[in-house]
């Protein structure tokens, strides 16, 4: 069942200006309930405007955004309730940290929503948790922690609305590679939890593969590909052709397989790559 749906969603900046320009042009699809997405594109492809007409945060030119069935701008005044059931996390959202706890940071969301302390309290518990976040760093200062821990905190005041969609732009931007690795893996632990539906927007194609059941590719306005994870690799070659980069051990494959060694090119994990060099090997013991 389709949580999220566009039908010829379209949006044009400056429109009548000697600048206009389309950013999203005609994109239709649909996302179901309990998806891992992974929203993929180059610089200008139009991907971050995308996201941002799910949660009504820009109002399409043309088309309509359905959250549940229900056009998000059939009542402007349940906007606001939208935003609370579609939560977006900018990139680099410590820079809008600015309670003077990690507790009540993360309970700002929340309170904004009109719940009591009782369920307050459980939401931000809950979601530190799931973040990573010890409860004794919750009466800290959110400005002593760590640029990585900062991150978590304000991917946490967004998940504790508990949004029946989570979508994060760029969560591991200007990470190093650890700090990458473990906020990629309590995103996946709070959606084993919850099972709500989360789209992940990267650039890193190798981050997207490790989790997502589909890939949603945006190029010039348009949607160049939504298909499930192994079969939009399986055009990798398209893909590097619109300017984006393929996993390594994808490209490993691509050249092994036009050399006759391998039949698989569409390998995207590490660990896919470990399983089919094994049985090739024991092909060719046993050969």
């Amino acid at each position: 069942m389709s949580i999220l749906k566009t039908e010829e969603l379209t949006y044009t900046y400056s429109v009548g200006t000697p600048f206009e320009k389309t950013a999203v042009d005609h994109v239709s699809l649909e996302i179901n309930e309990g998806e891992m997405i992974g929203v993929m594109g180059h610089t200008g492809s139009g991907k971050s405007t995308l996201i941002q007409h799910f949660n009504g945060l820009l109002r399409p030119t043309s088309g309509r955004v359905l959250l549940d069935g229900r056009d998000i701008w059939e009542d402007k005044d349940k906007l606001r309730d939208v935003r609370f059931q579609v939560g977006l996390v900018f990139q680099y959202p410590e820079y809008q940290i600015f309670e003077e706890t990690v507790f009540r940071d993360i309970a700002f969301g929340p309170k904004n929503m009109g719940l009591d302390e009782a369920e307050i309290k459980r939401r931000v518990l809950e979601t530190a948790n799931d973040i990573g976040l010890s409860e004794e760093l919750l009466e800290r200062s959110p400005f002593d922690l760590s640029g990585g821990q900062k991150r978590r905190v304000a991917i946490a005041g967004v998940m504790a609305m508990e949004p029946k969609v989570l979508i994060l732009d760029e969560p591991t931007a200007g990470l190093d590679p650890a700090g990458r690795d473990k906020i990629l893996s309590h995103i996946r632990a709070y959606h084993e939890r919850t099972k709500n539906t989360i789209l992940i927007v990267s650039h890193s194609m190798e981050d997207i593969a490790t989790f997502a059941d589909r890939i949603l590719v945006m190029n010039n306005a348009k949607l160049f590909c939504f298909d499930e994870t192994k079969k939009v690799f399986a055009r990798a070659d398209e893909i590097s052709q619109i300017g984006l980069d393929v996993p390594q051990i994808t490209r490993v494959f691509m050249e092994l397989k036009k050399r006759g060694i391998a039949q698989d090119k569409e390998v995207y994990t590490v660990g896919y790559a470990k399983e089919l060099l094994l049985k090739m090997l024991g092909r060719r013991e046993g050969s």
